[in-house]
């Protein structure tokens, strides 16, 4: 099945096109294990903490009793920490059959703690996007943008006409990579009276990571 439209300069596809069997579909949207979910933020939940709960296993997708519901309007702003670097190559956005299903997402890149206020600066990239049901149409991001995220923001600035916006899975497809920590070991030299010896030098290493 051929969806034949583009948005936002990125196109959108079944992840059912995809060239991996269904066994791999799922390892295919893992980036979820990869998010530092003790601080991950969603703004205008409705409930705290229900925007955690829509980074799930692909082949939980269809579970609907774990959701984010927005709150004062229709917005929604997804903060997400990765554990590592990530080259980010698509998205899975899965609502409601109706209109509270998101129309519009906005990405930005690398700006921890983004607030609304933030929001009115140009997003990496936007999409406009149908309704999905299934979790089943992938948004493809324009990887040269998105080929070295350590955090991600996804505005859902808009939805097809209800009053407050629900999200039921997000995915996210694409390759990690570990943070390197530069280790640095400073030594301290401290002269210390010894009988045998009045000049030994002993070294004490210590070692800090600088991230």
């Amino acid at each position: 099945m051929s969806h034949g439209h583009s948005h936002g300069g990125g196109g959108c596809r079944c992840a059912a096109e995809r060239e991996e069997p269904p066994e791999q579909r799922g390892l295919a949207y893992g980036l979820y294990l990869r998010i530092d979910l003790e601080r991950l933020q969603c703004l205008n939940e409705s409930r705290e903490g229900s925007g955690r709960g829509v980074f799930k296993p692909w082949e939980e997708r269809t579970d609907r009793s774990k959701f984010v519901e927005s709150d004062a309007d229709e917005e929604l702003l997804f903060n997400i920490p990765f554990t590592g670097n990530v080259k980010l190559k698509g998205i899975i956005i899965m609502g409601e059959d109706n209109e509270s299903h998101p129309s519009e997402m906005r990405l930005y890149k690398n700006i921890p703690q983004m607030s609304f206020d933030d929001t009115d600066r140009e997003p990496d990239q936007t999409f406009s996007l149908n309704r999905d049901l299934t979790g089943e149409l992938e948004y493809a991001t324009k990887i040269s943008r998105f080929s070295n995220v350590y955090h991600l923001s996804i505005h859902i600035s808009k939805n097809f006409g209800a009053d407050t916006t629900k999200v039921f899975y997000v995915g996210l497809r694409g390759e990690w990579t570990e943070l390197r920590r530069h280790e640095v070991t400073i030594c301290n030299y401290e002269a210390s009276a010894n009988p045998a010896d009045h000049k030994v030098h002993q070294v004490t290493p210590q070692t800090h990571f600088i991230s």
